[in-house]
């Protein structure tokens, strides 16, 4: 815990730098679009679907039939061919011949997806209409491996990716208005980082174009010497730098034991007591022996033991700290584990000593 904190503190300890417009907002009508598409993987060497995944049976008869090829479900088994879903993201702007990325993930009982290659597939937006077409080779970086009862898998063997897998045929409907003013929405809503964003693009256009509207929108209107470069006016926005704001908060993870702290975060002096609990189970099977003469059988019983010990620790002083390397000390100095220091933070937060929104994942 000790070196975590260490580390997160140096981290956070450096100067606040300002962050490019382009990483804090999102204009309006630039957007990626999710695209996707059913599709089969053959060439899976016994590792796909079995005849109990009707709907690979049915893929494959349907896709022999376009084929010109007359083929009887019962007659097909697909041990080497896998049913996936394939999914994608058209980002704006993506035009006619463009190459996209792919993921393929089985919805059958393939047991692997590796050295499979993908059939022409339909990538589909949310409207129905085909927007791409994908296929290739997948490529699944791991692999699962069994036998005899016996099975070593690495990573996820069922799901793989087709880069530059797919072809656009069809641009995403977005773009921007000629004439009508940019709606930029702030990732992370914040009243003084919209301010500071409209008096950034004010003073560089020399003209007062922008104006926040709310925490999470900064409406730019077209000034005249950008009517019909609007290009231009987008990389010049985007490429303005602005210190933007935060509120302090504290990240807790539970199931992985993980505490991050934003560099806003303050504690007030407080006094801290925490007790730690052990749980011990153990057992033993001990061999009973029937009396003599009689009709009974030798057994096992189990005889289980459980002890419950509880620590206990006088109260710490945690002091004050005005900046984050002096909150990390102060939380070092307890000695406890990363998970008691989560426990701890949600009681200093109730006790008002932790200046900082908890959120938990």
């Amino acid at each position: 815990m000790r070196l975590s904190l260490l580390v997160l503190a140096l981290l956070v300890a450096l100067p606040s730098q300002a962050s490019r417009v382009k990483e804090l907002v999102k204009i309006e009508g630039l957007r990626a679009n999710h695209l996707v598409g059913y599709g089969l993987v053959v060439g899976l060497d016994g590792q796909g679907d079995n005849d109990s995944a009707r709907f690979t049976v049915k893929s494959i008869a349907a896709l022999m039939q376009r084929q010109g090829v007359q083929v009887k479900e019962r007659e097909i088994r697909v041990k080497n061919v896998a049913a996936v879903m394939v999914t994608s993201q058209l980002p704006p702007f993506a035009k006619a011949g463009n190459n996209l990325d792919v993921q393929v993930s089985s919805i059958g009982n393939a047991k692997s997806l590796q050295g499979g290659t993908l059939l022409m597939t339909r990538m589909k937006g949310a409207d129905g209409k085909t927007y791409a077409l994908a296929q290739g080779p997948v490529s699944v970086g791991g692999f699962s491996l069994g036998g005899g009862g016996g099975k070593v898998q690495k990573n996820h063997p069922t799901a793989g990716r087709v880069p530059s897998g797919a072809t656009v045929e069809r641009p995403a409907p977005s773009q921007i208005e000629a004439g009508k003013p940019l709606m930029l929405h702030l990732n992370r809503p914040d009243f003084t980082t919209a301010a500071r964003i409209a008096r950034a693009i004010n003073e560089a256009l020399g003209s007062v174009s922008a104006q926040a509207m709310d925490p999470g929108q900064v409406k730019v209107s077209i000034p005249e010497p950008y009517k019909n470069r609007s290009v231009d006016l987008v990389a010049g926005i985007e490429s303005l730098e602005v210190l933007s704001d935060q509120r302090a908060r504290v990240v807790l993870n539970e199931r992985t034991g993980t505490v991050v702290m934003g560099h806003k975060v303050r504690i007030k002096t407080v006094a801290i007591s925490h007790g730690s609990l052990m749980l011990s189970v153990s057992g033993d099977e001990q061999v009973v022996q029937p009396e003599a003469f009689s009709e009974g059988t030798t057994a096992t019983q189990k005889n289980s033991k459980v002890e419950v010990k509880e620590g206990s620790s006088g109260l710490a002083m945690v002091k004050s700290g005005p900046t984050l390397g002096q909150v990390v000390n102060a939380l070092n100095a307890l000695g406890v584990t990363t998970r008691d220091l989560i426990a701890i933070l949600q009681a200093m937060r109730a006790a008002g000593a932790l200046d900082a929104e908890i959120e938990l994942l």
